[in-house]
């Protein structure tokens, strides 16, 4: 018969606990630590904040993020729904990274408009943001 030995496991330091270290070790995220998060230019300047995600029912991929931007106290704001393809996640900015002018923004197509049943509104977004569908090709 075997017997084992039982080693401990190396004491991790004080401040950096388990959880914390399967945490930052990868790559998924909860919907609700996204909502809120900011989106910036490339150089850190602040765009606006992810408002929510479009998530496809069919293929459970996330579709768009809908960026809130602009106004005073939530008055005037504009809500864009940017391909989520289009944006990168940088961990220095902690921050999601869209390099779009004030001018693209302003011209973009706004969520309130979107019919998300006309598959057309969906085809000028991503035409407008240069970016493939997340349905395939068309």
């Amino acid at each position: 018969m075997q017997t084992q030995t039982h080693t401990e496991p190396a004491a991790q330091p004080e401040a950096e606990t388990q959880s914390e270290t399967s945490r930052q070790s990868h790559n998924l995220i909860a919907s609700d630590r996204v909502e809120g998060t900011p989106v910036r230019r490339s150089d850190g300047e602040k765009i606006g904040t992810i408002e929510r995600l479009m998530i496809d029912k069919l293929s459970g991929n996330v579709a768009y993020a809908v960026l809130s931007f602009g106004g005073f106290l939530g008055l005037n704001q504009k809500h864009l729904p940017i391909p989520w393809t289009r944006l990168a996640y940088d961990r220095s900015l902690g921050a999601y990274v869209l390099d779009l002018s004030e001018e693209e923004l302003n011209r973009a197509p706004a969520f309130a408009s979107i019919d998300w049943g006309d598959r057309s509104k969906e085809i000028e977004i991503h035409d407008y943001y240069r970016a493939r569908p997340y349905w395939g090709a068309f």
